[in-house]
């Protein structure tokens, strides 16, 4: 049945309507409902739970936090009489939307116009304004993308539908982008780095200002415009602007407000030609309002430097993990306080008091001392990038005041605009472009954040220098007689961030000589020679709690942090106070590539109830577990020593190719009566072990003399022409005495291998923890682990699911592949009898080695079919076969499970943890009886 009022009738009589907000809204929206067919809310919702008028705030004092209408899951709308200020109404949505539980749209109306918003989380806003007029046509406006009479019928039957299509995600990387290439443009005319990143966060800023309000609206798209076609002017109309924007006053006809804060301190410049502008002129068409800080700050960063940080592990780090840090470590204390404070409230609220106004103003008292504790807290990430965390920190800090604000207004308490401020954040940052930008991110978030939450941001000027944020090493420099000495940091109560992770290996190749030596010396006896980089941002926030001078840190690295020598500096952490709360293995995805992450919170042991992976638990250990058995106390044991080794490490062109390697190989014998064979050897690495060999081929001499080498003609005169340049030269001299030798030939494991016919190898990162036979021939190069041992029942206890559980607790990672150490992950394994000691005939070694044979033996006919195809064969490798893990391959390794629990004598069916248990205190026997036989034998 059509409606009753007909939509022309309906324009006409409220087009030129003069009620007020109160005689008129209901009316309007209840006859709205009738042209659209759609319930009011009476005849929907008796009760009002869900769709109601005069739905908000409940409070004493009356007035504020009030929607006119409120249709749960659909929108918030508010009303004012005709011709006011449909700005103030917005803002005011904005104040209480949270109360209103974040609708996705937000309406404001004076009858005549019409103003819908988005309130989608995380994308890019948009708004639809229009009158009563344009109902009348079924065509977009330039004010509504969508035909207006379209954009209320979906405000009461699918929101969704104004959904914008790009997320604030997607806004910011296609700014980001715009950006880069500029960027590159003028590395590309070379532009000092340090000029061209002022210019362009100039240029970021103004885009910002302009769809912010902050600029009339379009002069700076204006401006663009103009300058496509006139490119000499460009420099000169921009500088203008930009001194104009550093003082106030006219450009043109316009009145431009004071920015300040340093970054409009003068009016230069850089040349940009017509395609430049229209690059530009494409970011501007972008909504540089909804640009997320967070993102784009490293985007940017990238853009203009993208090696530095990149190279030292300083990777971006996305919101969510950010507020994963944030939540527990800052806002958390805080967030107890203030539920404190609410629940004294709601159980005797002033209204309910003897004397009311007394109570009000004992509460405006606790409030207000509330905010003043927000407002004090001192914020610091001491390798800050481009500020991503310490925006995040400002947010949440602002949304708690906002919420006190609100509950204040409740009570009758008057509407305050926030109090926590930039200028509460520091940060160190030893890059120079991301120390510029985090200024910038940290100030555009907060304007974001006031815009968006209603509150007013008019200040003059409207930028302040942000001098926090200090261009410095955060753990390295030198006094005035040129010692190295730790930095000061600037005091703070809570510490955040991503430092910057270096493997150990490979902090002398990126710091250089002198730095790394300096930083040894400086931090030695507290971080461990070689530990990752991200090790001394740890200390030195450990050290700072421990001193009293900050209450608690939160910092991310890299899961290896929670083994081997980086481990240390988690356990001096427990050892001065404790961890609260950690994220012990998380996924982090970097450029495409797996990352596994630790996240780690620590105090002066403060907290009562630790957090660990989102369960409490009742301690953390110093390897991010939790269980009652804390592997971090397993003890390296003798008996297994001098079996377990990491490959040969040539630091050098010692591989060849097979056709090289076959020559050599077909040469006659040498004027030794020796073949070449001895030194031509086969080369596998971790990926041959796990994919198959690709054929690969070294040239290894050994622990022989030059002269004994010498006499293997063909090999030596190669390596004399690849290796030796390259060993004389500077970075690689240590190696030149022993030039013709892998760099680290591994005196230890060569003595060991010495007359086995075949030994075990493992990946030393791989995916699964698999253990195959390689014969003496073959050399396992540096990226795997070698035992010397040739028996199959020593293979059998490697490849149990009693060893994997060990190594795998014991072990770290890199990206999402497990590490294998000989000493963390060996060295401490307890094997159900000594190595070496294990009673060979004894029927529990003979199944284990049976069970081990089987299972090398099946697992080698499925790699290596009979009539298969060369092409097959790449198809047929371990990974592919663990990857499917078909029935006959998971009886084979129960088999083998099952042989090892009664070598041990235990139940084949414990659980993992009860089975670390054990393993543990196993080796605490065993440790303790090897330090007996020790004094014993002294």
């Amino acid at each position: 049945m059509p409606p009753a009022l007909t939509l022309p009738t309906f324009v006409a009589r409220w087009r030129t309507a003069t009620l007020t907000e109160q005689q008129g809204a209901q009316s309007h929206f209840r006859e709205l409902c009738e042209v659209l067919g759609v319930d009011p809310p009476t005849a929907l919702d008796q009760s009002g739970a869900a769709y109601t008028f005069e739905k908000g705030l409940t409070k004493s004092g009356g007035g504020h936090g009030r929607a006119d209408v409120w249709k749960r899951g659909f929108f918030a709308w508010e009303y004012k009489g005709p011709g006011k200020d449909l700005d103030a109404a917005y803002t005011q949505l904005l104040q209480y939307r949270d109360d209103l539980e974040n609708p996705p749209l937000l309406v404001v109306s004076d009858f005549n116009r019409f103003r819908v918003f988005t309130n989608f989380t995380n994308t890019a806003k948009r708004s639809y304004f229009f009158d009563l007029n344009d109902l009348l046509d079924s065509r977009p406006t330039a004010t509504s993308a969508r035909p207006p009479l379209d954009v209320l019928r979906a405000l009461f039957t699918a929101p969704d539908a104004l959904h914008p299509i790009q997320t604030t995600a997607q806004v910011t990387q296609a700014a980001a982008e715009k950006f880069a290439l500029l960027a590159k443009k003028l590395r590309g005319r070379g532009v000092a780095p340090p000029a061209a990143a002022q210019f362009l966060m100039r240029l970021l800023f103004c885009l910002f200002a302009e769809d912010s309000a902050l600029l009339s609206a379009g002069l700076f798209t204006r401006l663009l415009g103009q300058s496509v076609m006139r490119t000499v002017y460009f420099d000169t109309w921009l500088g203008q602007l930009f001194t104009v924007m550093a003082t106030g006053g006219l450009f043109g006809a316009e009145e431009i407000r004071p920015f300040n804060g340093g970054l409009f301190a003068d009016g230069t410049t850089q040349a940009f030609d017509s395609d430049d502008i229209l690059t530009l002129m494409e970011a501007a068409k972008l909504d540089w309002a909804s640009v997320e800080p967070s993102i784009f700050g490293t985007l940017f960063e990238r853009g203009l430097d993208p090696t530095s940080r990149t190279r030292l592990g300083a990777h971006y780090t996305s919101r969510a993990d950010i507020e994963l840090i944030v939540e527990p470590v800052l806002m958390a204390p805080l967030r107890r306080d203030w539920a404190g404070i609410q629940s004294a409230a709601l159980l005797a609220p002033p209204a309910a008091q003897a004397d009311p106004v007394a109570a009000r103003s004992r509460l405006a008292a606790q409030l207000t001392a509330f905010r003043q504790a927000l407002a004090a807290t001192r914020v610091l990430d001491p390798a800050c990038g481009s500020g991503n965390f310490l925006y995040v920190a400002l947010k949440a800090l602002l949304t708690l005041e906002k919420e006190v604000i609100i509950f204040g207004v409740r009570y009758g308490l008057p509407m305050g605009e926030p109090t926590v401020r930039p200028e509460q954040l520091f940060g160190i940052e030893v890059n120079p472009y991301a120390q510029q930008l985090a200024s910038i991110v940290v100030w555009i978030g907060y304007i974001q954040w006031m815009r968006e939450n209603g509150f007013p941001y008019d200040p003059t000027p409207v930028l302040r220098p942000l001098t926090n944020i200090q261009p410095m090493d955060a753990i390295l420099a030198y006094d005035s007689a040129g010692r190295p000495v730790e930095p000061p940091w600037p005091a703070a109560d809570v510490i955040i961030g991503n430092p910057p992770f270096l493997g150990g290996n490979r902090i002398r190749k990126e710091l250089g000589d002198t730095y790394v030596s300096a930083l040894f010396k400086l931090y030695d006896k507290r971080v461990p020679a070689f530990a990752d980089l991200v090790c001394y941002w740890f200390e030195r926030a450990r050290a700072l709690i421990s001193a009293g001078q900050v209450q608690r840190a939160g910092l991310l690295a890299t899961n290896s942090i929670r083994g081997g020598v980086n481990r240390q500096v988690l356990e001096r952490i427990k050892a001065t106070g404790d961890i609260f709360w950690a994220q012990s293995d998380r996924d982090w995805v970097l450029d495409g590539a797996a990352v596994r992450v630790s996240m780690v919170g620590f105090d002066q042991r403060t907290v009562q109830t630790p957090i660990l992976d989102g369960r409490t638990v009742l301690t953390i250990n110093s390897d991010l577990t939790a269980t009652s058995s804390d592997l971090t106390t397993a003890k390296v044991l003798s008996e297994n020593q001098g079996i377990s080794f990491q490959g040969p490490s040539p630091k050098a062109p010692f591989d060849i190719d097979a056709d090289v390697a076959q020559a050599f190989l077909k040469a006659p014998l040498n004027i030794n009566s020796k073949p070449n064979s001895d030194v031509v050897r086969p080369m596998v690495s971790a990926i041959d072990l796990a994919q198959g060999w690709r054929n690969h081929w070294t040239i290894d001499f050994g622990l022989m003399s030059v002269q004994q080498a010498a006499e293997y003609e063909a090999p030596f005169e190669y390596i004399n022409k690849q290796v030796y340049p390259v060993r004389m030269l500077g970075s690689r001299a240590k190696y030149a005495g022993n030039w013709w030798q892998y760099g680290r030939p591994r005196v230890e494991m060569r003595k060991a291998l010495e007359g086995l016919s075949r030994y075990i190898a493992t990946p030393r990162h791989s995916k699964y923890r698999i253990f195959v036979w390689l014969e003496a021939q073959v050399l396992a190069n540096d990226a795997t682990i070698v035992f010397a041992r040739a028996d199959d029942y020593f293979l059998g206890i490697l490849h149990s699911k009693y060893h994997e559980l060990w190594a795998l607790q014991m072990g770290t990672s890199l990206e999402d592949r497990p590490r294998y150490t000989p000493t963390t992950t060996f060295e401490t394994f307890p094997f159900p009898w000594p190595p070496g000691t294990e009673p060979v005939e004894d029927a529990r070694v003979q199944a284990i080695a049976g069970a081990a044979r089987a299972l090398v033996t099946k697992r080698d006919a499925w790699l290596h079919p009979p009539g298969a195809t060369a092409t097959e064969l790449k198809t047929r490798t371990l990974t592919a076969l663990y990857n499917t893990r078909p029935t006959w391959l998971v009886h084979l390794h129960a088999t083998l499970d099952e042989a090892v629990a009664a070598a041990y004598g235990w139940p084949a069916d414990l659980p993992a943890g009860e089975i670390l248990a054990r393993l543990l205190a196993l080796n605490a026997l065993r440790s303790t009886s090897s330090v007996v036989s020790q004094e014993k034998a002294r």
